[in-house]
């Protein structure tokens, strides 16, 4: 079979052609390799494998053809030379972090990243003697007011959890590179179907697998793209020893996931702008949050970098966490649970689910209120999502 050369064909193609040589058996669907090792012709091969003299497979820990399938086919959609995947998309974050920083390196991070992320970098990532920042994300005074001699990393996400803020990608590149500091961004959100921030000046961009790239809640997963240096010898490194490893039934899971992501990520952006509109209408809310809308302070922006606004949502009722709480117990067809990226919709509290583990003081600085909830969009007809939601709305004193 010839190579498939991602440079001569369109993103859609790339997502459903890229990445896969066919085995001997002539297989129209790709492959699942499930196997912990695999067997040398030779003494002196292995020795040339695990040497790194001559490519090939050794231990699916770090080398496996449907893992390997699945980091080809994302590097070539996001325009990357190099993809490492993870068991988790925190376990990406980790493999970043680990394979670029040294003790006494310092990391600028935005304020409204996701929870876990913050706890990951305030409660481990300081015992190994690397310090953290935070700062507004769409302040990029704020990111070269931040930046010291020991800066080696900018983390963000874009757009953010659950706020959908924006980060002026390009320019935050620009700053970073100015000060030789590297910016990885979290495309989480908008997956390289709507935002390609390689393109945009970003060193490294961070996946959860789990969400849209897989698109059914069926698999955990994280991948991390970048070039072959940083990515392809330092995050992998890290991932070869330490084993953050994903698994080839959930690698074969997120290649068919891929082939529908287009489609899926503009069926989730319709309805989501649909939604919006219908939540900015209802008396009983007070704010929505979505870059979609056209009074989002960084509508523009988000027309400008991404080739749509996304499936996440969220908005703001007065009452608290008492009258969230009551709009998402009064669902009967949304999906009480933290994750997004599904087919199915799904409503959470972020001040006690995701952003639960985040200071008080840190959740307000970012925006999280008591009565702030997050929808996740799904592939549900947008008229039965409305009035799931009216069921507890149109009651709120």
């Amino acid at each position: 079979m010839q190579e498939f050369d991602p440079d001569e064909y369109a993103p859609e193609t790339i997502a459903i052609r890229a990445g896969y040589r066919r085995t001997s058996e002539n297989e129209h669907s790709e492959a699942i390799f499930p196997t912990s090792s695999f067997v040398f012709g030779s003494a002196a091969e292995a020795a040339a494998r695990f040497g790194g003299e001559i490519p090939g497979n050794i231990y699916s820990r770090f080398t496996n053809p449907t893992v390997r399938a699945f980091e080809r086919r994302l590097a070539a959609m996001e325009g990357g030379e190099s993809c490492v995947a993870t068991a988790s998309g925190m376990s990406a974050i980790l493999a970043t972090l680990m394979g670029l920083l040294r003790q006494g390196d310092h990391v600028v991070c935005s304020r409204s990243v996701f929870g876990t992320t913050t706890v990951l970098l305030n409660n481990y990532m300081g015992r190994f003697g690397v310090d953290v920042s935070y700062v507004p994300l769409s302040d990029l005074s704020a990111w070269a007011d931040a930046t010291r001699p020991s800066t080696r990393l900018y983390f963000c996400e874009t757009p953010s959890n659950p706020l959908g803020e924006l980060a002026d990608i390009r320019a935050l590149a620009d700053i970073a590179h100015a000060r030789d500091v590297l910016l990885a961004v979290d495309n989480c959100f908008c997956t390289p179907a709507l935002q390609r921030p390689l393109e945009l000046g970003a060193d490294v961009v961070i996946h959860s697998a789990t969400k849209f790239l897989d698109g059914q809640g069926r698999c955990l997963g994280g991948a991390v793209v970048g070039d072959a240096e940083r990515v392809g010898k330092e995050v992998y490194g890290f991932l070869r020893s330490a084993g953050p490893t994903m698994s080839p039934f959930n690698a074969w899971v997120f290649l068919k996931g891929l082939e529908t992501l287009h489609l899926r990520m503009r069926a989730h952006s319709d309805s989501a702008l649909a939604l919006a509109r219908w939540l900015r209408a209802h008396p009983k809310v007070t704010a929505v949050h979505y870059p979609g809308l056209e009074e989002h302070p960084q509508h523009a922006l988000a027309g400008a970098q991404q080739s749509g606004y996304g499936g996440v949502l969220s908005f703001e009722v007065a009452g608290g966490r008492e009258a969230a709480w009551a709009v998402i117990d009064a669902t009967r067809m949304l999906s009480i649970t933290a994750n997004l990226g599904d087919a199915k919709s799904t409503v959470t509290h972020p001040a006690t689910t995701t952003h639960g583990r985040v200071a008080p003081e840190q959740r307000e600085a970012q925006g999280i209120t008591e009565g702030l909830v997050r929808i996740a969009v799904g592939l549900e007809a947008v008229g039965d999502i409305e009035q799931d939601l009216a069921r507890g709305l149109d009651h709120l004193p």
